[in-house]
């Protein structure tokens, strides 16, 4: 993971757009020829600001099969834009192996201790790269689905996706 300032800010990036539309509704993808940017759920399509490139259709590739349950690690070099913290706990994060969950508490003990559970709650509400930066994965400390920017009926469809208690989900790429 590459530290940055906000990468969309940065003079002459050309990002390109495109939307993933899925079981768990439509998803935005960011990235230039790069990086990926951000990946988050959104409810309308806006036009795409660029043609896609070789990085975003990677990217897609990836993501579809994920959704097909035939990918359970991503190779896909991100750049999130965030704080020094907010991309050491984006760092953790993404080290939770697929199928499996930590709790909040233990996301703060890695970060620096119990001191730093509501910084860490926060960093994870505002990972902008969802699903590939596993942030669906931190649980509460008695085992619930707390706290998912994406809503918990989300969190619950990639756990379940994730332990294979899935059925025939599937996913569909489209360009706007």
């Amino acid at each position: 993971m590459k530290a940055t300032s906000n990468p969309c800010e940065m003079l002459g990036l050309i990002i390109s757009t495109a939307y993933v539309e899925t079981s768990l509704g439509l998803i935005k993808v960011e990235a230039d020829e790069e990086y990926l940017y951000s990946l988050y759920f959104v409810d309308q399509v806006m036009p795409p600001k660029k043609r896609q490139g070789q990085m975003m259709r990677h990217i897609l590739h990836q993501l579809e099969e994920y959704f097909k349950g035939t990918r359970k690690n991503f190779d896909i070099p991100v750049n999130p834009a965030g704080s020094t913290f907010q991309q050491m706990v984006w760092e953790k994060l993404s080290e939770i192996p697929y199928g499996q969950t930590i709790t909040y508490g233990e996301l703060a003990e890695q970060c620096g201790g119990p001191a730093y559970s509501r910084a860490v709650g926060s960093a994870n509400g505002n990972n902008p790269i969802s699903i590939i930066i596993p942030c669906h994965r931190v649980i509460g400390f008695d085992g619930k689905l707390v706290g998912y920017a994406g809503g918990l009926w989300r969190k619950q469809w990639l756990l379940e996706h994730e332990s294979g208690n899935f059925a025939g989900k599937q996913i569909n790429i489209q360009f706007p």
